[in-house]
């Protein structure tokens, strides 16, 4: 995934991991869905600009959150 960076436009660093300094499990994005088991969750990756620090955050499948 080619992401430019929303600062410089300059292309970043993809699949970095997200972590909370000392904490050993980092972040969960999960949604409650309409049902029992319709439940949705992810865990954030990052993107880092090398050239200006920009990082945003974002996950693999988003489409499982629209189900």
């Amino acid at each position: 995934m080619k992401t430019l960076c929303h600062q410089c436009k300059t292309e970043m660093i993809a699949g970095c991991k997200v972590t909370v300094e000392g904490g050993m499990y980092g972040l969960k994005i999960s949604r409650k869905g309409g049902g029992l088991f319709r439940r949705a969750s992810a865990k954030p990756k990052a993107a880092v600009c090398p050239k200006c620090g920009y990082t945003a955050l974002y996950i693999d499948n988003p489409s499982e959150f629209t189900r």
